[in-house]
Protein backbone atom coordinates (compact mmCIF):
# COMPACT_ATOMS: atom_id res chain seq x y z
CA UNK A 1 0.00 0.00 0.00
CA UNK A 2 1.25 3.43 -1.09
CA UNK A 3 2.16 5.86 2.08
CA UNK A 4 -0.94 8.59 2.41
CA UNK A 5 -1.62 11.78 4.40
CA UNK A 6 -4.24 11.44 6.49
CA UNK A 7 -6.95 14.20 7.76
CA UNK A 8 -9.96 14.27 10.15
CA UNK A 9 -11.97 17.53 9.42
CA UNK A 10 -14.94 18.38 11.64
CA UNK A 11 -16.75 21.00 8.85
CA UNK A 12 -18.01 19.62 5.68
CA UNK A 13 -16.14 23.20 4.42
CA UNK A 14 -12.63 22.09 6.20
CA UNK A 15 -13.15 18.63 4.40
CA UNK A 16 -13.66 20.18 0.75
CA UNK A 17 -10.38 22.32 1.47
CA UNK A 18 -8.79 18.83 2.06
CA UNK A 19 -10.33 17.00 -1.08
CA UNK A 20 -8.82 19.92 -3.12
CA UNK A 21 -5.12 18.13 -3.30
CA UNK A 22 -4.86 16.06 -6.36
CA UNK A 23 -6.05 12.03 -5.60
CA UNK A 24 -7.36 13.03 -2.80
CA UNK A 25 -9.96 10.21 -1.73
CA UNK A 26 -12.89 10.62 1.27
CA UNK A 27 -13.03 7.89 3.57
CA UNK A 28 -16.50 7.11 5.53
CA UNK A 29 -17.44 3.36 5.96
CA UNK A 30 -13.93 1.75 3.94
CA UNK A 31 -15.91 -0.71 2.70
CA UNK A 32 -14.62 -0.11 -1.00
CA UNK A 33 -12.07 1.98 -0.97
CA UNK A 34 -9.95 0.06 1.65
CA UNK A 35 -10.32 -2.95 -0.87
CA UNK A 36 -9.34 -0.88 -3.48
CA UNK A 37 -6.19 0.53 -1.84
CA UNK A 38 -5.22 -3.17 -0.48
CA UNK A 39 -5.53 -4.58 -4.23
CA UNK A 40 -3.49 -1.27 -4.89
CA UNK A 41 -5.81 -0.14 -7.48
CA UNK A 42 -6.28 3.13 -5.68
CA UNK A 43 -3.42 5.00 -4.25
CA UNK A 44 -4.46 8.17 -2.63
CA UNK A 45 -2.08 10.64 -2.16
CA UNK A 46 -4.65 11.67 0.93
CA UNK A 47 -7.40 10.11 3.23
CA UNK A 48 -10.15 12.34 4.04
CA UNK A 49 -12.33 11.07 7.00
CA UNK A 50 -15.28 12.53 6.69
CA UNK A 51 -16.96 10.39 9.79
CA UNK A 52 -16.78 13.81 11.92
CA UNK A 53 -19.13 15.75 9.34
CA UNK A 54 -23.02 16.24 10.86
CA UNK A 55 -24.05 14.18 7.66
CA UNK A 56 -26.21 11.19 9.42
CA UNK A 57 -29.84 12.77 9.67
CA UNK A 58 -32.74 11.33 8.08
CA UNK A 59 -35.20 14.14 7.92
CA UNK A 60 -39.14 14.38 6.48
CA UNK A 61 -39.42 16.93 4.25
CA UNK A 62 -42.68 19.37 4.20
CA UNK A 63 -43.37 17.76 0.87
CA UNK A 64 -43.50 14.47 2.59
CA UNK A 65 -40.38 13.66 0.53
CA UNK A 66 -37.07 12.24 2.14
CA UNK A 67 -33.65 13.97 2.63
CA UNK A 68 -30.97 11.47 3.69
CA UNK A 69 -27.18 12.82 5.14
CA UNK A 70 -24.32 10.80 3.09
CA UNK A 71 -23.23 8.90 6.34
CA UNK A 72 -26.35 7.46 6.96
CA UNK A 73 -25.33 3.69 6.96
CA UNK A 74 -27.10 1.54 5.15
CA UNK A 75 -28.58 -0.47 7.87
CA UNK A 76 -29.64 2.91 9.67
CA UNK A 77 -31.63 3.42 6.04
CA UNK A 78 -33.23 0.15 5.15
CA UNK A 79 -34.76 -0.23 9.09
CA UNK A 80 -35.48 3.52 9.68
CA UNK A 81 -39.54 3.75 10.03
CA UNK A 82 -40.52 6.06 7.46
CA UNK A 83 -37.98 4.62 4.87
CA UNK A 84 -40.18 1.29 5.81
CA UNK A 85 -43.15 3.07 5.43
CA UNK A 86 -43.18 5.14 2.76
CA UNK A 87 -39.82 4.09 0.56
CA UNK A 88 -40.29 0.79 1.15
CA UNK A 89 -38.52 -0.45 -2.47
CA UNK A 90 -35.33 1.64 -1.26
CA UNK A 91 -35.23 -0.89 2.03
CA UNK A 92 -35.59 -3.60 0.17
CA UNK A 93 -33.26 -3.01 -2.28
CA UNK A 94 -30.58 -2.31 0.44
CA UNK A 95 -31.81 -5.20 2.42
CA UNK A 96 -30.95 -7.15 -1.32
CA UNK A 97 -26.94 -5.95 -1.15
CA UNK A 98 -24.34 -7.13 0.65
CA UNK A 99 -24.23 -8.66 4.35
CA UNK A 100 -25.45 -7.51 7.36
CA UNK A 101 -21.83 -6.43 8.39
CA UNK A 102 -21.23 -4.78 5.48
CA UNK A 103 -24.34 -2.83 5.18
CA UNK A 104 -23.54 -1.38 9.13
CA UNK A 105 -20.67 -0.07 7.90
CA UNK A 106 -21.24 1.11 4.28
CA UNK A 107 -22.48 5.10 4.08
CA UNK A 108 -25.45 5.83 1.81
CA UNK A 109 -22.59 8.63 0.23
CA UNK A 110 -20.24 6.13 -0.15
CA UNK A 111 -22.83 3.29 -2.42
CA UNK A 112 -22.76 5.91 -4.43
CA UNK A 113 -19.31 5.78 -5.26
CA UNK A 114 -18.33 2.30 -5.35
CA UNK A 115 -16.07 1.41 -8.56
CA UNK A 116 -17.48 -1.35 -10.86
CA UNK A 117 -17.65 -4.76 -10.42
CA UNK A 118 -15.08 -6.51 -13.24
CA UNK A 119 -12.41 -8.92 -12.09
CA UNK A 120 -9.66 -7.03 -14.30
CA UNK A 121 -10.61 -3.74 -12.25
CA UNK A 122 -9.20 -5.37 -9.76
CA UNK A 123 -6.20 -7.05 -10.95
CA UNK A 124 -3.19 -4.70 -11.93
CA UNK A 125 -1.48 -6.90 -13.73
CA UNK A 126 -4.11 -6.93 -16.51
CA UNK A 127 -5.06 -4.38 -18.93
CA UNK A 128 -8.35 -2.31 -17.92
CA UNK A 129 -8.85 1.17 -19.26
CA UNK A 130 -10.72 2.55 -16.13
CA UNK A 131 -8.11 1.73 -13.98
CA UNK A 132 -5.04 2.66 -16.35
CA UNK A 133 -6.90 4.90 -19.43
CA UNK A 134 -5.29 4.05 -22.79
CA UNK A 135 -4.12 0.31 -21.75
CA UNK A 136 -7.24 -1.42 -22.95
CA UNK A 137 -10.07 -3.56 -21.92
CA UNK A 138 -9.04 -7.34 -21.08
CA UNK A 139 -12.93 -8.33 -20.65
CA UNK A 140 -13.52 -7.88 -24.25
CA UNK A 141 -12.93 -11.14 -25.27
CA UNK A 142 -11.77 -12.34 -21.69
CA UNK A 143 -14.06 -13.66 -18.92
CA UNK A 144 -17.01 -11.90 -19.30
CA UNK A 145 -19.68 -13.78 -17.65
CA UNK A 146 -20.86 -10.68 -15.22
CA UNK A 147 -20.63 -7.94 -18.05
CA UNK A 148 -22.83 -5.07 -19.26
CA UNK A 149 -25.37 -6.19 -22.03
CA UNK A 150 -26.17 -1.96 -22.21
CA UNK A 151 -24.61 0.91 -22.22
CA UNK A 152 -21.44 -0.87 -23.33
CA UNK A 153 -18.60 0.55 -25.26
CA UNK A 154 -15.41 -0.76 -26.99
CA UNK A 155 -13.46 0.87 -23.82
CA UNK A 156 -15.19 -0.98 -20.87
CA UNK A 157 -17.75 -3.55 -20.52
CA UNK A 158 -18.29 -3.16 -16.65
CA UNK A 159 -21.20 -3.01 -14.82
CA UNK A 160 -22.02 -0.83 -11.38
CA UNK A 161 -22.35 -2.63 -8.14
CA UNK A 162 -25.21 -1.00 -6.16
CA UNK A 163 -28.52 -2.55 -5.32
CA UNK A 164 -29.38 0.93 -3.30
CA UNK A 165 -28.74 2.83 -6.29
CA UNK A 166 -30.91 0.85 -8.44
CA UNK A 167 -34.00 1.94 -6.36
CA UNK A 168 -33.05 5.73 -6.01
CA UNK A 169 -32.96 5.19 -10.09
CA UNK A 170 -36.09 4.19 -9.94
CA UNK A 171 -37.26 6.74 -7.22
CA UNK A 172 -36.14 9.46 -9.15
CA UNK A 173 -33.78 10.27 -6.35
CA UNK A 174 -31.15 13.57 -6.46
CA UNK A 175 -28.02 13.82 -5.01
CA UNK A 176 -26.71 17.13 -3.20
CA UNK A 177 -22.89 17.58 -3.43
CA UNK A 178 -20.98 20.34 -2.55
CA UNK A 179 -17.40 21.58 -3.64
CA UNK A 180 -15.05 24.43 -4.38
CA UNK A 181 -17.71 26.19 -6.58
CA UNK A 182 -20.61 25.89 -3.96
CA UNK A 183 -23.80 23.33 -3.61
CA UNK A 184 -25.57 21.83 -6.45
CA UNK A 185 -27.86 19.21 -7.01
CA UNK A 186 -27.79 16.66 -9.48
CA UNK A 187 -30.33 13.94 -10.88
CA UNK A 188 -29.96 10.85 -10.14
CA UNK A 189 -29.92 9.91 -13.69
CA UNK A 190 -27.41 12.02 -14.57
CA UNK A 191 -25.12 11.20 -11.61
CA UNK A 192 -23.72 8.07 -12.93
CA UNK A 193 -21.93 7.65 -16.76
CA UNK A 194 -22.19 5.86 -19.24
CA UNK A 195 -18.12 4.48 -20.38
CA UNK A 196 -18.10 5.63 -23.96
CA UNK A 197 -14.17 7.10 -23.75
CA UNK A 198 -13.63 8.07 -21.02
CA UNK A 199 -14.27 4.79 -18.62
CA UNK A 200 -11.93 5.90 -15.84
CA UNK A 201 -14.90 8.68 -14.70
CA UNK A 202 -18.13 7.02 -12.90
CA UNK A 203 -19.55 10.38 -12.24
CA UNK A 204 -20.18 13.74 -12.82
CA UNK A 205 -18.69 15.14 -9.76
CA UNK A 206 -16.35 17.56 -10.45
CA UNK A 207 -12.90 16.96 -8.88
CA UNK A 208 -13.10 18.25 -5.21
CA UNK A 209 -16.56 17.85 -4.70
CA UNK A 210 -18.57 15.88 -1.77
CA UNK A 211 -21.60 14.34 -1.53
CA UNK A 212 -23.77 15.66 1.50
CA UNK A 213 -27.49 14.27 0.98
CA UNK A 214 -29.42 12.22 -1.38
CA UNK A 215 -33.43 13.94 -1.50
CA UNK A 216 -36.24 11.38 -2.81
CA UNK A 217 -39.44 13.54 -3.59
CA UNK A 218 -43.08 11.72 -2.19
CA UNK A 219 -43.67 8.41 -3.38
CA UNK A 220 -47.09 7.72 -4.49
CA UNK A 221 -46.61 4.27 -5.81
CA UNK A 222 -47.93 2.28 -2.52
CA UNK A 223 -47.68 -1.30 -2.50
CA UNK A 224 -47.04 -1.81 -6.36
CA UNK A 225 -43.32 -1.92 -6.17
CA UNK A 226 -40.74 -5.06 -5.94
CA UNK A 227 -37.13 -5.25 -5.91
CA UNK A 228 -36.13 -8.84 -8.16
CA UNK A 229 -32.36 -9.50 -7.82
CA UNK A 230 -31.06 -12.46 -9.62
CA UNK A 231 -27.65 -13.78 -8.54
CA UNK A 232 -25.31 -17.01 -8.67
CA UNK A 233 -26.20 -17.51 -4.70
CA UNK A 234 -28.76 -16.41 -2.60
CA UNK A 235 -26.57 -13.99 -0.02
CA UNK A 236 -23.55 -12.01 -0.60
CA UNK A 237 -23.58 -12.22 -4.33
CA UNK A 238 -23.80 -9.19 -6.76
CA UNK A 239 -26.89 -9.19 -9.57
CA UNK A 240 -26.07 -10.71 -12.41
CA UNK A 241 -29.70 -9.11 -13.45
CA UNK A 242 -31.37 -6.88 -11.01
CA UNK A 243 -35.08 -5.12 -11.51
CA UNK A 244 -36.98 -2.03 -9.61
CA UNK A 245 -40.05 -1.28 -10.36
CA UNK A 246 -42.71 0.92 -8.89
CA UNK A 247 -46.42 1.36 -10.26
CA UNK A 248 -49.31 3.69 -9.82
CA UNK A 249 -52.44 2.33 -10.96
CA UNK A 250 -55.77 4.00 -11.89
CA UNK A 251 -58.83 2.26 -12.74
CA UNK A 252 -57.55 -0.54 -13.61
CA UNK A 253 -54.78 1.00 -15.93
CA UNK A 254 -50.82 2.53 -15.37
CA UNK A 255 -50.90 5.70 -14.64
CA UNK A 256 -46.92 6.26 -13.70
CA UNK A 257 -44.32 3.31 -14.10
CA UNK A 258 -40.92 3.58 -13.12
CA UNK A 259 -38.11 0.68 -13.76
CA UNK A 260 -34.47 0.64 -13.31
CA UNK A 261 -32.15 -2.14 -14.24
CA UNK A 262 -28.98 -3.58 -12.56
CA UNK A 263 -26.24 -5.49 -13.60
CA UNK A 264 -26.46 -5.16 -16.94
CA UNK A 265 -24.99 -1.51 -17.45
CA UNK A 266 -22.37 0.81 -16.13
CA UNK A 267 -25.05 2.65 -14.52
CA UNK A 268 -28.31 2.25 -13.08
CA UNK A 269 -30.23 1.39 -16.76
CA UNK A 270 -33.41 3.31 -17.07
CA UNK A 271 -35.55 3.33 -20.79
CA UNK A 272 -37.89 6.74 -20.38
CA UNK A 273 -39.37 5.84 -24.05
CA UNK A 274 -40.57 2.03 -22.87
CA UNK A 275 -41.85 3.46 -19.50
CA UNK A 276 -44.18 6.15 -21.71
CA UNK A 277 -45.44 3.53 -23.73
CA UNK A 278 -46.22 1.10 -20.79
CA UNK A 279 -48.49 4.25 -19.81
CA UNK A 280 -51.96 3.81 -20.14
CA UNK A 281 -51.96 0.26 -20.74
CA UNK A 282 -53.79 -2.54 -18.41
CA UNK A 283 -50.89 -4.33 -16.24
CA UNK A 284 -51.32 -7.11 -18.01
CA UNK A 285 -48.36 -9.91 -18.69
CA UNK A 286 -48.95 -9.28 -22.94
CA UNK A 287 -48.05 -5.32 -21.83
CA UNK A 288 -45.26 -6.14 -20.09
CA UNK A 289 -43.32 -8.67 -22.02
CA UNK A 290 -43.79 -5.76 -24.52
CA UNK A 291 -42.40 -3.09 -22.69
CA UNK A 292 -39.46 -5.68 -21.60
CA UNK A 293 -38.79 -6.45 -25.39
CA UNK A 294 -38.46 -2.69 -25.73
CA UNK A 295 -35.81 -2.60 -23.23
CA UNK A 296 -33.46 -5.24 -24.19
CA UNK A 297 -34.44 -4.64 -27.88
CA UNK A 298 -30.69 -2.88 -27.93
CA UNK A 299 -28.67 -5.25 -25.62
CA UNK A 300 -25.50 -7.10 -26.95
CA UNK A 301 -23.69 -9.32 -25.45
CA UNK A 302 -19.87 -10.68 -25.37
CA UNK A 303 -20.54 -14.41 -25.87
CA UNK A 304 -20.27 -15.60 -22.42
CA UNK A 305 -22.57 -13.07 -20.83
CA UNK A 306 -25.32 -13.02 -23.32
CA UNK A 307 -27.53 -15.20 -21.85
CA UNK A 308 -27.68 -12.06 -19.50
CA UNK A 309 -30.05 -10.53 -22.48
CA UNK A 310 -32.94 -13.36 -21.81
CA UNK A 311 -32.42 -13.19 -18.05
CA UNK A 312 -32.86 -9.56 -18.08
CA UNK A 313 -36.06 -9.63 -20.54
CA UNK A 314 -38.02 -12.90 -18.14
CA UNK A 315 -36.79 -10.64 -14.72
CA UNK A 316 -38.51 -7.65 -16.04
CA UNK A 317 -41.72 -9.33 -16.97
CA UNK A 318 -41.92 -10.79 -13.27
CA UNK A 319 -41.17 -8.02 -11.12
CA UNK A 320 -43.50 -5.83 -13.04
CA UNK A 321 -46.16 -8.90 -12.53
CA UNK A 322 -45.50 -8.85 -9.06
CA UNK A 323 -45.45 -4.85 -8.20
CA UNK A 324 -48.85 -5.01 -10.36
CA UNK A 325 -50.16 -7.84 -8.03
CA UNK A 326 -49.02 -5.71 -4.84
CA UNK A 327 -46.83 -8.67 -3.60
CA UNK A 328 -43.04 -7.11 -3.37
CA UNK A 329 -40.23 -9.57 -3.42
CA UNK A 330 -38.89 -10.54 0.34
CA UNK A 331 -35.39 -10.04 1.25
CA UNK A 332 -35.57 -12.28 3.76
CA UNK A 333 -36.93 -15.15 1.77
CA UNK A 334 -35.45 -14.84 -1.74
CA UNK A 335 -37.40 -17.37 -3.36
CA UNK A 336 -39.15 -15.44 -6.02
CA UNK A 337 -42.92 -14.65 -4.98
CA UNK A 338 -45.92 -15.62 -7.54
CA UNK A 339 -48.81 -13.41 -8.49
CA UNK A 340 -52.02 -13.56 -5.86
Amino acid sequence: MNRFDYVRPDTISDAIKALAVPDARALAGGTNLVDLMKYEVARPSRIVDINRLPLKAIETTAEGGLKIGALVTNSDLAWNATVHEHFPLLASAILAGASPQLRNAATTGGNLLQRTRCYYFYDPSTACNKRVPGSGCSAIGGVNRIHAILGASDECIAVHPSDMCVALAALDASVDVEGPDGKRNIPFTAFHRLPGTEPHLDNTMAAGELITGIHLSRCDFGINHTYVKIRDRLSYAFALVSVAVGLKLKAGVIEKVHVALGGVAHKPWRDLDAEAALKGQRPERAAFAEFAGQVVAQARGQGQNDFKIELARRTIIRALEQAAAGTPQHQSNKSLQQEK
